[in-house]
């Protein structure tokens, strides 16, 4: 094999090799180009120096050939220029070019046929050079010189058949221009002809001659494969050879097999093969049941491979695995069994590992998504088989997010755990529970005829979750939305009853969160209803169906003097028609679609304050994605300058979300928005969860106060009342105005106006109008609403 493969080669031999192929005009179909290259190398290497010897021969007998016959000079310049070139070649292809690698590439090979061409050459100079001197019969002599060298090369240079070709193609051709010159047109075809099938004769011999070697170097590579896996068998201390005898007892035992077993070979030594296996379970008659597998092939005489089994070794449980055969006679009586044995323990717990971390969770040591789908497909497929009903349930954690944010992701995987093990408390054998990723978890019940079932053990689940945990002594409440559905009615398959779940999930905490939902058939069409309203929404804005409207604001003092304007998104579309902001926002936040919006309403907010008195603000509503975006405040920047107006009339509101998915940036981009002089504004103020914080952390220009607190005040209610009595009093010590809003009967103003609001907006001063509408509010001469 020296010099035609590489030891990492793999060899098969091909069905065919076509002449393009040969000639290297193409690469061979299923044979490595560089093996038939390194073959033509070796062949090469071996016959330089008698192709060499042959041309200067040759050359030898054409000059005394032609001595006497063609002129001194003609002959002396051939012999000089042939021998010069031979000699070169010599030098070069004999010693040191590229015989000795075991591949040559392509220019290589360009180069071996460049040599072929210019050594054709010579020799058909030489029917120039003497042929045109001597007679026809000179010529026919150096013809049939030279015919001995294009046998030569289609004899003994067989795997360089591109070579050979050209120096039989064009020593032809030059013998036939010479017999044509001496008018011996016969013989010129005679030339052609014998030239042709030399040529023919080279490809045929080519072919199988490298077909030849190729499957030499198949066979020399598999002995050599087999060769070295016995020596590294041999030299192994892994794997061992056992043997027993036809009673299945253990004979000429090695000592490798001695060492596995921690016995000596001797006292192993005509011992039945599964005692020596099976350990204390000897005695006891309970085996495994691969031993009882092992030991079933033993009986039956079977050949086996690869059989894994236990192995007690002084108490200790090993995992082996073992192939034999039977052994038989001459005459065909059976001998006992011969095998080879290997201990894959290690491999074994790795296996077990691994199979473990693919079914279970690593957080929380639950089973994980995969170990959920398949544990809910066969409760499908029993519960289709039983005429019964399976259950799935999704769990959500509320305000888990916000604990991630605040003390970080150790402290929420902590918290992780301890909800893993509350609900592992709460489960029974006909629920698995698991984690899904995140802070979704879920229940399969594998029997869920009962429906109060399914609600009474969510109901159970909700309120443990909800109670207060402790983790690295902070006190943190959660909550949990479920989401359940039953299948077959919910979902034939696994993907479709999570999809029912889900979509329970989903309106669980539309409404709230820390509440369960069963599926209803009408979620699926509120969720298709959500997926058109996302297509719709996608091209709502070049198809300019978005639009803001302006409510007014006004003092409190009294006066009802407009003061400003707050800017609100609406969309009227083909198909849903005037669609509240309430439920396309939502889905303009799930689907990324809100900056691009928020960015509109910005830009048509500010343009439009311009053709307003230039004392009137307009509070425009920002989003947390909008917030926490990229150049979120060059964008700002962008459109008060292209809009001309200054930044002390525009009002950025935000709601406390915004501090519970980055605080640290939410408060960067405030103070950058502030340091521009832009007014803040904080929304919603009272409903969500550390608002104090947030007026500590950031310096807001108003607070608003909810319409719900509002309205409950008109109502004499205590809570609200002293809620709003406690806004405006913290909003003054601070500096800070206080908006009212929703304002809409005169009551609610009556009361707003006692509690000391300074800012009113409402139905009672005016509903969100167009910009239209909003300039006639303006011809008054104090734009008094009222």
């Amino acid at each position: 094999m020296s010099g035609v493969i590489k030891k990492d080669a793999s060899l098969e031999l091909p069905n065919e090799l076509s002449f393009k192929a040969l000639l290297g005009l193409a690469e061979p179909v299923g044979l490595d180009g560089d093996v038939m290259r390194g073959i033509q190398a070796r062949t090469m290497r071996q016959r330089t120096t008698l192709r060499v010897g042959l041309n200067l021969v040759c050359a030898i007998m054409a000059i005394f050939l032609y001595k006497g016959v063609a002129p001194t000079w003609a002959l002396a310049s051939w012999a000089v220029l042939f021998s010069a070139f031979h000699l070169f070649t010599f030098h070069q292809f004999g010693t040191k070019w590229v015989w000795d690698r075991p591949q040559i590439n392509r220019e290589d090979v360009r180069k071996l046929n460049t040599h072929s061409a210019v050594t054709a050459i010579m020799w058909g100079s030489a029917f120039g050079f003497l042929g045109t001197s001597g007679s026809l019969m000179e010529l026919i002599g150096l013809w049939s010189i030279v015919l001995g060298m294009m046998v030569y090369a289609s004899l003994l240079l067989p795997t360089a058949p591109m070579a050979a070709t050209i120096f039989i193609g064009v020593t032809s051709l030059c013998a036939s221009i010479g017999f044509v010159f001496h008018s011996g047109y016969y013989l010129a075809v005679a030339a052609c002809g014998i030239g042709a099938l030399l040529i023919m004769a080279c490809l045929r011999s080519a072919r199988a001659q490298i077909l030849f070697e190729v499957a030499n170097s198949i066979v020399q590579e598999k002995s050599e494969t087999v060769s070295l896996l016995l020596r590294e068998f041999e030299d192994s201390g892994a794997d061992w050879l056992w043997q027993t005898d036809t009673s299945r007892c253990a004979t000429h035992v090695s000592p490798r097999f001695a060492y596995a077993l921690g016995e000596e070979a001797k006292a192993i030594e005509g011992q039945p093969l599964l005692k020596l296996i099976a350990g204390d379970a000897w005695e006891k008659g309970q085996y495994p049941q691969a031993l009882h597998d092992l030991a079933d092939r033993l009986k039956r005489r079977e050949s086996f491979s690869n059989l894994i089994v236990p192995v007690t070794i002084k108490g200790i449980t090993r995992w082996w695995e073992l192939s034999a055969s039977p052994r038989h006679s001459e005459d065909g009586s059976f001998l006992g069994f011969r095998g080879v044995g290997s201990d894959v323990t290690e491999q074994r717990e790795s296996a077990d590992k691994i199979s473990h971390l693919a079914r279970f969770d690593t957080l929380t040591g639950l089973p994980n998504r995969l170990q959920l789908t398949e544990t809910l497909a066969e409760a499908l497929s029993d519960a289709d088989k039983w005429r019964r009903r399976c259950g799935f349930m999704m769990i959500d954690l509320d305000r888990f997010k916000a604990v991630n944010d605040t003390l970080g992701h150790p402290v929420g995987d902590r918290l992780l755990a301890q909800v893993a093990r509350r609900l592992q408390l709460i489960m029974s054998d006909n629920e698995l529970c698991g984690r899904l990723g995140g802070d979704e978890f879920a229940v399969v019940i594998k029997d869920a005829n009962d429906s109060k079932y399914v609600a009474t053990l969510a109901r159970r689940i909700i309120e443990s979750l909800s109670r207060p945990y402790e983790v690295d002594q902070n006190t943190l409440y959660i909550g949990a939305s479920i989401g359940s559905a039953l299948g077959p009615i919910d979902g034939r398959t696994v993907e479709l009853l999570m999809r029912s779940a889900d979509l329970a999930l989903y309106r669980s905490k539309d409404q709230g969160g820390n509440t369960h939902h069963s599926y209803q058939h009408k979620l699926h069409a509120n969720a298709e209803e959500r997926r058109l309203m996302e297509f719709e929404l996608r091209n709502a804005l070049e198809r300019e169906q978005l639009h803001v409207e302006y409510q007014p604001v006004v003092n409190a003092d009294g006066d009802n003097i407009l003061v400003g304007f707050e800017a609100l998104l609406r969309w009227n579309n083909p198909k849903f028609g005037n669609v509240s902001p309430a439920k396309f926002v939502p889905v303009a936040e799930d689907a990324r679609l809100i900056v691009p919006i928020g960015d509109f309403v910005l830009r048509r907010a500010c343009k439009d304050a311009m053709s307003w008195p230039e004392s009137t603000r307009v509070a425009v509503n920002i989003s947390v994605d909008q917030l926490t975006s990229t150049n979120f405040v060059e964008t700002v920047i962008s459109a008060l300058h292209d809009s001309g107006m200054p930044a002390w009339r525009l009002e950025l509101e935000v709601t406390e979300s915004i501090f519970l998915r980055d605080g640290t940036l939410a408060v960067q981009v405030l103070d950058r928005l502030r340091g521009l002089g832009i007014k803040l504004s904080l929304d919603d103020f009272g409903t969500g969860y550390s608002s104090l914080g947030y007026l500590r952390n950031v310096r807001f220009d108003t607070i608003k106060v909810d319409r719900s607190f509002v309205q409950g005040a008109a109502k004499n209610k205590a809570e609200s009342l002293a809620i709003i009595r406690a806004v405006v009093a913290l909003a003054d010590s601070l500096n800070i105005a206080t908006t009212a809003e929703g304002v809409e009967t005169e009551s609610e103003l009556a009361m707003i106006q006692q509690l000391g609001c300074k800012k009113i907006q409402g139905y009672y001063f005016g509903r969100p109008m167009v910009f239209a509408d909003s300039l006639e509010l303006f011809k008054g001469p104090r734009r008094n609403v009222a």
